[in-house]
């Protein structure tokens, strides 16, 4: 839908303007506040009971924080925890705590409250990756700066996922109302959300840490990829955090008022097939699937070639990466072979996408190049996120998705025979679990021979890795190269 620019600057700015939350009046540009454009608006922000990106996305890192979290290139480094050490037989994580940390509502934080978080995601979560938190055995209290974690087995995966939304620290009195009054330790507090608009986030005046570069934060939620760009070329927005546009990119970049930062992401595209459905359920036909489809060409057209190819859930940033890109070549005459063979010609499948542009441009390539070997796709595009996760994600009601899938190491979902994919293979999980309690060697090891496997039995198309490519006023530093967590991390950000 096309717009007039200063019918898009005009809104723009009357809605951020409404949005102070009791501080003064935005101007993009100013030094003490920075508005952040995004696609994607969180449905909530209880991320504990909401699946989705969005959330995290907000708030992790910037009002919630963790023990340990990740740095740009993906390792883990100390956070609420000074320090930690881990016992010879990899079961027991001692970590010291920073002293003088509050909650923003004043509540000092201890290991009482890092016993409280970790038993919660055991018993008050409901979102699919609480499942990492199944190996921990029990939490004990040493003093009240030192926690002590025992699990049930060794586990490489539950350090990690400790630097994500499971390991985030909450207090018994701030949870009472965490779908719209988020309270934690980190650098800034929560202060308003206008829905189908913007969330607004100040300065905490009592982080333990570094003083935040800007003292106002405005997240500005744009479904339309044009009036997302138009708002920072028109001072609506300090900075775009993803374009979400490929061919609007050269436009910021001739121009001088702005530094565009490109990198990578562990952000895998995935056609997704419900592995549930009988059509579905042969691999025959789904490897003749990923055969039909060209995606170098769908990269050069629904992301003017911006990202990189992929043949599994692992990006190069992982340990265990390896170029499987080219092991299910576009081969359209094997496809329909396959499809003959398997008994499935003139298949009909329903493509149910969200409504954001990576996946309405990917899943019209996709649905051209089915029809050439007898496949008929229907796109439906569903809003996100709530209608997506709620009749795909959660019910399962689709045969094909185009998603991007944000969690870092997310191979693990294709050993949960519950998750939306429905893909359900033993000698998968069992692999998983074998690499998941050996050495890092060990895992490194298994890890790749279960790449191998999801490639071969065809459990999903990995489309390509999302590009990092962000765009910001040259006022803004430190924004990341490479995005490898789900937080947009506005800790790292400066002023020139």
């Amino acid at each position: 839908m096309k717009v007039r620019l200063g019918a898009i600057a005009a809104a723009v700015l009357l809605a951020i303007t409404g949005c102070s939350a009791g501080s003064s009046a935005f101007v993009a540009g100013g030094d003490s506040a920075l508005a952040v454009g995004f696609t994607a608006e969180p449905q909530n922000l209880d991320f504990t009971r909401t699946d989705g990106a969005a959330i995290p996305q907000a708030l992790l890192y910037n009002v919630y924080e963790t023990l340990v979290k990740l740095d740009e290139q993906g390792r883990i480094g100390p956070a609420l925890a000074e320090s930690w050490t881990v016992s010879p037989d990899r079961l027991v994580y001692d970590f010291t705590l920073r002293p003088g940390v509050t909650f923003s509502n004043g509540a000092p934080f201890t290991a009482e409250d890092v016993k409280f978080s970790v038993d919660r995601v055991k018993t008050d979560w409901t979102i699919s990756v609480k499942s990492t938190m199944d190996v921990v055995d029990r939490v004990e209290v040493v003093d009240p700066l030192r926690a002590r974690v025992v699990l049930s087995k060794p586990s490489n995966a539950w350090l990690f996922g400790m630097t994500s939304r499971i390991g985030a620290m909450f207090s018994p009195t701030g949870v009472g109302d965490l779908a719209n009054k988020p309270i934690g330790t980190g650098p800034y507090v929560f202060a308003q959300r206008r829905r189908g608009d913007s969330v607004t986030l100040s300065e905490n005046p009592a982080y333990w840490g570094a003083k935040p570069a800007y003292q106002t934060v405005y997240l500005k939620y744009y479904k339309d990829a044009t009036a997302l760009n138009n708002a920072l070329l028109s001072n609506g927005i300090d900075v775009i955090s993803s374009i979400v546009a490929p061919d609007s990119v050269p436009q910021f970049e001739k121009d001088n008022r702005f530094n565009v930062v490109q990198g990578t992401t562990n952000s895998e595209v995935v056609l997704a097939y419900n592995n549930k459905r009988p059509e579905l359920a042969d691999p025959r036909v789904r490897r003749a699937l990923t055969l039909a489809i060209d995606r170098r060409a769908l990269l050069d057209t629904a992301w003017a070639g911006r990202g990189t190819l992929l043949g599994s859930m692992v990006p190069p940033t992982d340990p265990w990466y390896e170029d499987l890109s080219g092991a299910q070549p576009h081969d359209p005459e094997q496809a329909k072979a396959l499809l003959r063979e398997a008994g499935k010609e003139n298949l009909s499948l329903r493509l149910r996408i969200p409504n954001l542009p990576y996946a309405v441009s990917s899943a019209q390539v996709v649905s051209s190049e089915l029809s050439k070997v007898g496949v008929n796709v229907t796109i439906e595009p569903l809003d996100f996120p709530a209608v997506w996760l709620k009749q795909v994600f959660t019910e399962h009601d689709y045969d094909l998705s185009i998603v991007q899938h944000v969690e870092a190491r997310d191979i693990v979902t294709f050993g949960k025979p519950s998750f939306y994919w429905g893909y359900d293979n033993p000698q998968v999980t069992e692999l998983l679990a074998r690499a998941d309690a050996g050495t890092p060697e060990e895992q490194a090891g298994v890890m790749r021979e279960v790449a191998r496997t999801l490639d071969a039995d065809a459990a999903a198309n990995w489309l390509f890795l999302f590009p990092n490519v962000m765009v910001a006023k040259k006022k803004v530093t430190g924004l990341a190269q490479n995005q490898v967590t789900e937080s947009f991390d506005l800790t790292r950000l400066g002023r020139a």
